[in-house]
């Protein structure tokens, strides 16, 4: 059997940059992701801005116990 020493190279040379190539394209994409994603998505808001939705806040209706309740007054005040 005759191995060819040029082909094993450029294979291994081949094989080498396609290797290379893959651990670069996923840092990029890593370092994309970090970038992309917001820091904290949870975190209490800032300035004039408030929280939505606090489950065991009650805002400025306090007599509106049940979901059903403050689901009701939500369509009727249409907000």
């Amino acid at each position: 059997m005759i191995f060819s020493y040029r082909k094993l190279v450029v294979r291994l040379r081949f094989i080498l940059l396609f290797m290379t190539l893959t651990v670069i394209l996923y840092q990029v994409m890593l370092v994309l992701t970090g970038w992309i994603q917001p820091v904290n998505k949870y975190r209490t808001p800032t300035g004039n801005s408030v929280k939505v939705f606090g489950h065991h806040e009650h805002a400025s209706v306090s007599d509106t116990g049940t979901m059903s309740d403050r689901l009701r007054l939500f369509y009727w005040y249409g907000e």
